[in-house]
């Protein structure tokens, strides 16, 4: 890997507290290998189109659709960097401008979810196949809010919707795998392994299809991030997905700990558009959620 990339990643094993020890992997040695990288700036070009939009939203004759269209597309440059609560607000002004709107009604969902406002995320995702039965990611997004929602077992149908209309994307099987292990299915492996044989060996997100079913180990995958990596966001891009996707590799495993740390390091990266980015956070909400619970039942 080029060394202008690869930054030591020092972590305080005292803050692991026993995954190093544990049986079920070689944790301790997988950590070692990390890599990461400094967190991608916001780009200007964002920041110029977010100056322009307002000026053309606030001084042009436009009609409303106009207006709705142009307020969506603000929006959307507010969530790539992050703004979530701004994005929020144009996509609501975007609907009440033109409430057939699908992709804001997409968007708001998106967010309802990291919010867990449930409900109401089935309700705009629902809104959007009404509008739009193609609209294949309002099923990924909210099999994504039935998965987070508690709803394993109704997500699947809609995780296996978006897979059929790619079946050979891993992404697609990962998710799909998640809902089916969530929802305790005892072919959930078995599925994954076949699904597993549609996608090409070429295609870098394979090796976490590898990982899930055992045939490498944390310390291979790893080992093979920046394989193929030629520019600073390239690699945020693929830590960001590979460190998500570990995290819910020690999460399968009740690693819970091990799981956070990689939640973590995958929000590190700053790319914020990126579903795994999204639910990195949500994904330690509910942790924190959990210990909050324990303690009081305890």
């Amino acid at each position: 890997m080029n060394k202008f990339f690869k930054v030591a990643l020092v972590i305080v094993i005292s803050s692991l507290q026993g995954c190093a020890s544990s049986p079920e992997n070689d944790a301790s040695l997988a950590m070692n290998q990390l890599i990461i990288v400094e967190p991608l700036a916001i780009n200007y070009k964002s920041e110029i189109a977010i100056a322009r939009l307002t000026d053309v939203i606030q001084r042009a004759e436009i009609t409303d659709a106009q207006r709705a269209e142009l307020y969506y597309d603000r929006g959307v440059v507010y969530d790539s960097v992050g703004l979530r609560s701004l994005a929020r607000l144009d996509f609501n002004r975007a609907l009440r401008l033109k409430p057939d709107f699908v992709d804001a009604y997409n968007f708001l969902g998106i967010h309802f979810t990291q919010l867990q406002e449930f409900n109401q995320a089935y309700e705009a995702f629902d809104s959007a196949i009404d509008l739009a039965p193609e609209h294949e990611y309002a099923y990924l997004n909210r099999g994504i809010a039935l998965y987070y929602g508690g709803r394993a077992e109704l997500s699947i149908d809609d995780f296996s919707t978006f897979q059929q209309r790619k079946s050979n994307d891993p992404y697609r099987i990962l998710w799909m795998y998640l809902a089916e292990s969530a929802a305790n299915n005892l072919n959930a492996k078995t599925s994954l392994k076949v699904a597993a044989e549609q996608v090409e060996e070429s295609v870098w997100a394979k090796n976490i299809i590898q990982l899930y079913l055992g045939e490498i180990t944390e310390q291979e995958f790893i080992s093979q991030l920046s394989i193929g990596v030629n520019s600073n966001k390239a690699l945020s891009e693929r830590l960001c997905e590979a460190y998500f996707y570990l995290g819910k590799y020690y999460q399968l495993k009740d690693n819970n700990e091990l799981a956070a740390n990689f939640f973590k390091l995958a929000l590190s990266t700053n790319v914020y558009e990126f579903v795994e980015h999204r639910y990195a956070k949500l994904e330690l909400d509910l942790m924190r959620q959990e210990i909050v619970k324990a303690a009081k039942s305890s």
